[in-house]
């Protein structure tokens, strides 16, 4: 019992870096006015409300995704979408927090 409740309230690390270094694609779901006034360099604009139809074009990339948006909450939506369509991807949270941690 002491470890299951363990194993749920911990927080594994995700090295997102790493990941990065080894060809993720970082998907900002933010709108296109917020991805203007600011984004991960390299990273790609897929508003939330369209990622349901972009799976198939993100799943054409072959590629690990994070997820990133202002605060972490569509980022969380968005990944949850794209893992029920079986694609590998990961909640990398604020833009502007992840860009920091993988510099």
């Amino acid at each position: 019992m002491k470890n299951l409740i363990k194993n749920f309230f911990s927080r594994e690390k995700t090295d997102f870096a790493s990941l990065i270094r080894e060809g993720a694609v970082i998907i900002d779901v933010r709108t296109a006015g917020e991805f203007k006034d600011g984004h991960i360099r390299g990273s790609k604009n897929i508003p939330l409300d369209s990622i349901k139809n972009k799976m198939e074009e993100i799943r054409k990339l072959h590629k690990p995704v994070i997820t990133v948006c202002r605060s972490g909450m569509r980022s969380k939506m968005a990944r949850s979408i794209l893992a029920s369509g079986g694609l590998t991807v990961f909640n990398g949270g604020a833009w502007d927090v992840l860009e920091t941690r993988i510099k």
